[in-house]
């Protein structure tokens, strides 16, 4: 196993970061890209935006993680409660969403909230859940009390092992197969190697998410290869993974 392969981070931009220092330290003229993996640098001074997209095996190779589109927000100021910084932030995390989701105006969208709700760290998934204005039940039952514009959103929170004895991915795939929605956005509390990034930092990926990665503790893939149906991860790290 190669030496970025063993990172423990669930941020694609810190596994990017951790390679580059390896291959600057070793030559200091390095190129700043590496092969399979593109960078592009957005937003603005209090929100820095880092898409990061792995366009071959040997990205993938390079950086551990899969093929596909990696977006993070960076807020290094989101934690002072500053409400208009806040807001402007969701504006930022929705129009980056627009562009990775592609929805269709009847699309049904199930979100997943990943995680422990007994565990503050991993409680991020199904406190989203608990928040979220579900509607899929309203048009399907008062169709006409509903705006229109409004798509048809459902969510679940399906614990975790531990609580259930049933492996999050199954739960997921059964109801998936149930419902049939067009895509799957799961939420989860992730791992990052920088302290500064707890909290302040969301990660958006089409690429789906493994439970537990980031701490050791992979669990089943929730993805497109799973599921059958596409899937965006969206986290937020809350532990930091101690180097060894």
């Amino acid at each position: 196993m190669s030496e970025s392969r063993s990172i423990r981070t669930d941020l694609a931009l810190e596994a990017h970061e951790f390679v580059r220092e390896q291959e600057q330290a070793k030559l200091a003229s390095a190129s700043p890209n590496l092969p399979g993996v593109d960078i592009e640098n957005a937003g603005t001074q209090d929100i820095k935006i880092t898409r990061v997209r792995v366009t071959s095996p040997t990205g993938e190779v390079s950086i551990g993680k899969p093929m596909g589109n990696y977006i993070t927000l960076e807020v290094p100021r989101l934690n002072e409660n500053d409400q208009v910084l806040y807001e402007d932030t969701c504006k930022a995390l929705s129009q980056e969403l627009v562009r990775i989701l592609k929805l269709k105006e009847k699309s049904t969208v199930l979100v997943v909230g990943l995680g422990n709700w007994n565990v503050t760290p991993d409680a991020l998934g199904p406190k989203v859940t608990s928040g979220l204005m579900v509607t899929r039940h309203l048009l399907e039952y008062v169709p006409k009390q509903v705006d229109d514009g409004v798509r048809p959103v459902c969510a679940i929170a399906p614990g975790v092992l531990g609580i259930t004895g049933i492996e999050t991915g199954e739960i997921v795939k059964g109801i998936v197969e149930r419902i049939k929605p067009d895509v799957v956005v799961a939420i989860d509390a992730l791992a990052s190697r920088r302290m500064g990034r707890v909290n302040t930092t969301i990660q958006i990926a089409d690429t789906g998410i493994s439970p537990g990665s980031g701490v050791g503790n992979k669990r089943m893939e929730i993805s497109v290869d799973t599921l059958g149906v596409p899937v965006i991860a969206i986290g937020v790290p809350t532990v930091v993974k101690i180097q060894e």
